[in-house]
Formats: structure tokens, C-alpha cells, sequence
């Protein structure tokens, strides 16, 4: 069944329009975490250039978001995409009517048909979670919403002098669409950062959603990232830190049982490396010297474990930061292939202007010059 479903897979992906929803980063080819999050601090930083603004960012958590989808509201989204119609039909059938029952010991409950929500482990059922939310789009210009899978943060700009008005309606009308869609809010995980660097900051009314109002952070795990609302990274480097040291505890068993070096280095970079590298392409430009300093002592004391050389995090940033970069350059469908702009000579990138150092360490002000400098 599950070899079925990828070849269905396979024919929906070939019926789609060409990006019909480039803010949802998951399930597509040379996507990932790191790109959502770019995206949002990216927005966040040109917002920030100009002063007197500040911008506040909402972290929208779905209950059982996959469980909560209705078939008979999916298939008009694929029609409107441009399915055939008798693949809709098929997708309907195939969703509606899952009969279920619960296993308690010996005991084991009636049979349940219910026609709501995916199955568990479907092949299909992610792709189609993104179509079915592929129509929740900003209804204002100075509004972002990113998506990766079920996690949706709301971007909103707020310019000096223009109010939150456009920003608490774009909340309005995101509450709207899930109870259209059958999407249930958490409002208990749904939380707020607001970034403000203005020196007179004034009194920020919180967001109101069904009566209940949201929680404002200073600090939340965006995507895997600790996010602070001044946009340092010492929480998160902090956390890699703690992490990755308490795998190199094992690292050291191993090595006290007279692991060959191959593996050694195999088990470290399969456990330690890929913590302390985990959405390297967007942080690390912007760490300072201090916090680079504690995660390159991480990978020292790897190497007078394992007894070799290994390469440091400044490598591999560069290495990841360029292949990154040639990969939304050479793709446009990516929604920030735009900022990669030759010049009239054809050899150079246009770089991105920065007035503040944040946006001049940011990721895709980064990937620029690794591009101009290979």
C-alpha cells in the first residue's frame, strides 16, 4: 500500500502549479528548518533597519493538527489546484470511512468509522496536510506567515506611526480560517516574542485570541532554535553546548574500549557534530566571538578524545553557507531567489545593503559574500 501511495504521491506532485505555496519550507526538495527561520529573521531585520519600528512574531500551535482534517474540505482545494477530478475522488474514498478500535491488554474496544483526520504514517498524508493549508496566506502586505508542516508563525510588521491594526486583523482572520477549517488552536503553546529596539519603548497591548490572552517570551524553540526577542544566540549556543557534551560522555566509553579512530569519528560526527551543526547557516554569522569560542572547545575536546584533526564549525559554515546559497540562486521557485541578483557584469552578486550589524551578519547578507568571495 505504502509503494501505491508514492506513485499517487508522484502523480499529485505532478499535477501542481509550480510553488503553489512557497511559504510552507517542509516536504520539498532542498527545504528545510533553516529556510523557514532565515525567512522570518530575514523579514524581521529589514523591518528593523528603519527605526521606530519593532515587529512581533506569534508561534501558532495546532491540537492534533493531522487528526483534525476534514476530506470533503480537501478536495475542493485540490480541485482549485488543479487536480483531475477523479483523483480527488480517489484521495476522498481513501481518507473517509477508517474504521478504528483501541487495545487495552486483552481488552480491545468496538470498531470505530470515523471520517476526519489522516491516517497515522501515510505516505500521502503530510503532502496533503500542505494542500490543505497551502490557502492560509497573509490577507496584508506587512504580514508574513511562514509554515513548515504545522507549525505557523505569524510575522507581523509593525511601521512607526501605522498602529498593530493590520497585525491583530491578520490574527483575526487566521482564527477565522481554522474554525472554516477545522483546525483547533492551543492556545496554551501559542506564544508571542515581541522584537523591539526602539530606546523608548512604549506599553504593547497583548494579542487576544477567543477571549484569551497570549503569552509574551523572551526566549522560544523556534524550529529547534532557541529565538531571543533581542535576536542573540547565546540561549541557543548555550543549549548545543549542553548537549553535545553530554554526548561526548560516551564518546570517551568508547574510546576506553578500544573503538578504532573510524569510528570514533564516524559516532562523533553522527552524534555530536550534528548537534552543535543544527541550523549552522542561520546562527552562526551572527554569534559573537565568545559563543564561538565555547562551541569550538566542544570540538577540541573531541579531537583529544579521538586523537585527530576534525573540521571546525568555521569550516563547515562556510562549506554549508555556499551550497546553500548556490541552491536558492540556481531556484526560483525559493521566495528569496530575488535578493540574489547579479550584477551587470554577470559575475558578482549584488550584496544587500545593511545599516545595523544584525542584518549585515545575517544569513542570506552571508551567502551573498560566500557566493562573490568562491
Amino acid at each position: 500500500m505504502k509503494c501505491f501511495e508514492k506513485l499517487v504521491r508522484n502523480c499529485i506532485l505532478s499535477c501542481l502549479p509550480v510553488g503553489p505555496d512557497p511559504y510552507q519550507f517542509a516536504y520539498k526538495a532542498k527545504r528545510s528548518t533553516e529556510d523557514a527561520v532565515a525567512m522570518a529573521l530575514y523579514a524581521d531585520l529589514t523591518h528593523l533597519e528603519k527605526q521606530g519600528n519593532y515587529t512581533r512574531l506569534l508561534f501558532v500551535d495546532f491540537s492534533s493538527a493531522f487528526n483534525t482534517i476534514l476530506p470533503h474540505r480537501l478536495v475542493p482545494k485540490l480541485l482549485d489546484l488543479g487536480l483531475p477530478p477523479c483523483l480527488c475522488r480517489w484521495i476522498l474514498d481513501f481518507l473517509s470511512n477508517h474504521s478504528q478500535r483501541v487495545r487495552l491488554g486483552s481488552h480491545v474496544s468496538a470498531d470505530l468509522i470515523t471520517n476526519t483526520g489522516m491516517p497515522q504514517g501515510c505516505v500521502l498524508s503530510p503532502l496533503l496536510y500542505t494542500l490543505y493549508t497551502a490557502d492560509c496566506a497573509p490577507k496584508y502586505p506587512s504580514n508574513k506567515i511562514i509554515k513548515f508542516t504545522n507549525d505557523t508563525t505569524v510575522v507581523g510588521l509593525i511601521t512607526a506611526g501605522e498602529g498593530e491594526a493590520a497585525y491583530r486583523k491578520e490574527v483575526e482572520q487566521l482564527g477565522e480560517w481554522c474554525r472554516k477549517n477545522n483546525l483547533l488552536l492551543n492556545l496554551k503553546k501559542t506564544k508571542e516574542i515581541i522584537v523591539d529596539f526602539r530606546k523608548c519603548k512604549l506599553n504593547i497591548q497583548p494579542l487576544i485570541i477567543e477571549g484569551k490572552c497570549v503569552e509574551q517570551v523572551s526566549v522560544f524553540r523556534f524550529l529547534g532554535m532557541e529565538l531571543r526577542d533581542d535576536l542573540t544566540w547565546g540561549e541557543n549556543s548555550k543549549d548545543l553546548v549542553k548537549r553535545a557534551q553530554q554526548r561526548l560522555y560516551f564518546l570517551r566509553i568508547l574510546r576506553k574500549n578500544n573503538l578504532s579512530k573510524e569510528l570514533l569519528v564516524a559516532f562523533y560526527h553522527c552524534t555530536v557534530e550534528c548537534i552543535l551543526t543544527y541550523g549552522l547557516c542561520v546562527w552562526f554569522g551572527s554569534c559573537m566571538a565568545r559563543e564561538k569560542t565555547m562551541l569550538s572547545r566542544v570540538v577540541k575536546t573531541a579531537e583529544r578524545i579521538i586523537g585527530c584533526t576534525l573540521s571546525t564549525l568555521d569550516q563547515i559554515y562556510a562549506a554549508r553557507c555556499h551550497k546553500k546559497a548556490a541552491e536558492i540562486a540556481q531556484d526560483s521557485t525559493h521566495p528569496r531567489n530575488d535578493l540574489f541578483q547579479l550584477l551587470p557584469s554577470g559575475r558578482r552578486y549584488r550584496v544587500i545593503k545593511a545599516r545595523t550589524s544584525c542584518l549585515r551578519n545575517s544569513f542570506y547578507a552571508n551567502a551573498i559574500l560566500v557566493l562573490n568571495a568562491a
